[in-house]
Order: structure tokens, then sequence, then C-alpha cells
């Protein structure tokens, strides 16, 4: 049995966590400038439309009471931090996909004892962190991410083995994983529009809709899921971005950004106890044309100097020549644990 745990409106239930006097109010987590994006939303601002990823404006515009609290990710880093722990108390294999979110294997246990493991690590989250967490536990991991998403917030669904295919019949296509909209404009148009009808595709339907793919896509519309938990990977890289409130051709604002983000960046190292040996930075123009550029230093480091020098470096080597920008992040990979003085005597 495999659970699916996701923090409700995360960012949003810090904020409203930290400050009771926004409960029950709409809550959107944005940045303050023109072309700010809601990065979640609360529960009570979602039947306005008030959705992740809508321009602030809007957001504004569908519900003029929105209370919009300025994103902490410090924060919500050492937040996340708490939930992993707990997770990994389980003893039992965990695969992060974001800070709030994770699958833990339950192990080859019965459908209840399942059900009260997952109910047990919800009370801990809660009690640990003041967040409420939604869970849904299943056989698979694709039904376990539908089910906790469908009894959001602050819910438990589980489907029983051999439920699987009757809990995913009537759902939308596009809850399936793989299924973008655009092609599920494309399955509609030929009169598949639920997870159920893909689980009845004949073979020889499925592979023209579906093509290589096809023989997963039925199997996942019928429950059949034999994914396992995946262990959780060393974190690859850390970034930061910002996107401007006006199109930005002075390099002379270009590099300031850059030694914030630099700061921001060897906090987060230092935190985690790590050293980065790669810095790049991404740059996306007026166009929305993307350049990044990188590079590699002769050993590791968290200095928030060596890291802004780098980054500065990067920035030149893309030949902006006054060419305006819309974002500029700045990104540090090739991590390794423990000290970087050390790891360089070593």
């Amino acid at each position: 049995m495999i659970a699916h745990f996701d923090v409700d409106a995360f960012y949003a239930n810090v904020a409203i966590r930290d400050n009771p006097a926004l409960r029950g109010k709409p809550v959107a987590v944005a940045g303050s400038s023109r072309r700010a994006v809601v990065l979640t939303a609360s529960y009570e601002a979602r039947p306005y439309g008030v959705r992740s990823a809508m321009p602030l404006y809007k957001a504004r515009a569908a519900c003029p009471q929105l209370v919009v609290v300025p994103p902490e990710m410090q924060k919500y880093r050492a937040v996340s931090r708490e939930i992993f722990a707990i997770l990994r108390g389980t003893d039992r294999p965990v695969e992060g996909l974001s800070l709030d979110e994770a699958f833990v294997d339950l192990g080859d246990v019965a459908f209840d004892q399942a059900c009260s493991a997952a109910n047990d690590v919800r009370r801990q989250l809660f009690a640990a962190t003041g967040l409420t967490v939604s869970a849904g536990v299943a056989s698979g991991k694709m039904t376990a991410k539908i089910a906790s998403d469908s009894c959001k917030p602050d819910g438990l669904l589980a489907v029983a083995p051999g439920d699987e295919g009757h809990f995913l019949a009537p759902l939308p296509v596009g809850r399936l994983w793989g299924i973008g909209p655009k092609m599920q404009r494309r399955l509609e148009v030929f009169g598949v529009t639920t997870i159920g009808d893909v689980a009845t595709l004949e073979p020889v339907r499925a592979r023209e809709l579906f093509g290589l793919w096809w023989h997963e896509a039925c199997d996942l519309a019928r429950g059949i899921d034999p994914r396992p938990v995946e262990q959780e990977r060393e974190t690859k890289s850390i970034s930061t971005e910002e996107t401007f409130e006006f199109d930005e051709s002075d390099e002379r604002r270009l590099i300031a950004l850059l030694r914030v983000q630099a700061r921001e960046l060897a906090a987060t190292l230092q935190e985690e106890g790590m050293a980065a040996q790669t810095v790049g930075v991404k740059i996306k123009r007026a166009d929305f044309s993307v350049v990044a550029r990188q590079t590699h230093l002769a050993e590791p480091t968290r200095d928030e100097r060596r890291i802004f020098r780098a980054a500065v470096h990067c920035l030149r080597r893309a030949a902006l020549e006054g060419a305006p920008v819309r974002l500029l992040g700045t990104r540090v990979a090739s991590l390794t644990l423990g000290d970087p003085l050390q790891t360089t005597l070593f």
C-alpha cells in the first residue's frame, strides 16, 4: 500500500498559521510586482476563481477582498524539513515530489492498517507544524495521488485494492497521468472523455490514440500501477529567480539582483550544510526567449561573494548587449555535503 501526503495550500496555510487574523479570509501568496502571479490561494479564495499561476491583477479583479501575502521561501523550506523529518520517521521509503508533497511506501499491510498509518502521520504532521494535510491511500502511486487531490482540504481518502478501476472510471480523462490539455482535447474529439473510456479501449484503438504508450495508459486507467516509491534522491540544485515589474536592460540593476540572489543561495547552502561547485544564471528576455549560462568552480563553496562573482561572469558571457530582460535567476549545482574547506583539503 502507498500513501500520498500533500499539505493543503502550503504557502497560504503557513501564512494563516502564523497570522490567525487571516483565518477564514481569501488569501493569496504572491509577489508585489505588476507581473506577479499567485503561488498559492487559500480555499476561501478558490470559489472566486483564484488559482495558482494566475496573474495577480486577474486574481484581484476576481476577488476584490483578496488578502495578498508576500512569499517567504526560507520559512517554507524550514517547514518542509520538519515535514520530511516526520515522513522519514516512518522508516519506510519516501519519495518527495515538492516541498510539501510526498509518497510513502506503507509496506505489505492490510488495507485497514494502511488507513490507520496514514491517519497517524497526518496527526503527527498537524501536531508538529500546525498545518492540515490531505492523504490518499491506494495500491498504486497515481490512484493515491488522485485520491489525496479529491479529499482536500484536511481529508483522507482510501481506495481498497480491487476498487481502483471503479474509483477512476468516472473521472475526466485529464486526471490520468501523462494526459495534458492538448492530448485531452484530442481524445475528447474521439469520444474519450473519462478515464473509464480509456480503460475499455480495444488494443487497436488504444494504439492509434496513444502510440507506443498505449499499454501503460490503459493499465493506469484500470488502476494497474506497479511503480514503486523511489527513495528520495539527492538534491541536484538550488535556484532562485525574479521577474521584473518592467523589462530591465540596465546591467547595474541586473548585477544588483544577482548579489541579492547570491546572498539567498549562500544562506540556503549554509542551512543545508552543503556547498556548490557549479553556478549558473537563467535569463528570460522580453521576447520570452531563454538564455542560460553556467560555470564550474575550482572547488565547492557556499561563500556569497564567490557565488556572486561567478553569476556575474555568467551574465556577461550571455552577451545581452542591452537587450531587455524579463526574468533573471541564479542556480547552484554540483552540490556536496559538509564544510567546503574540509572537502577541498581532503
